[in-house]
């Protein structure tokens, strides 16, 4: 079962990608994780690592907190 704080972050990491007009593979090439991964971080399969979040923060050139207004 997927929780729903991932199926949340996944929603927001796919929102902020659409409105860059960036591909996952886009995503992929910015943050330096496969494009499979974003794929299933955005279906809130995958539970990233913080590390991780605040790569994805940095590519689309949020703070952590703006990052997590869902």
């Amino acid at each position: 079962m997927k929780q729903p704080i991932l199926i949340k972050f996944g929603q927001r990491i796919r929102e902020l990608r659409k409105a860059r007009n960036l591909s996952q593979e886009q995503l992929a090439e910015l943050t330096g994780f496969h494009r499979n991964y974003i794929g299933m971080i955005e279906r809130g399969e995958r539970n990233p690592a913080l590390v991780n979040i605040e790569i994805f923060a940095n590519a689309f050139g949020l703070n952590l907190s703006e990052l997590f207004i869902f």
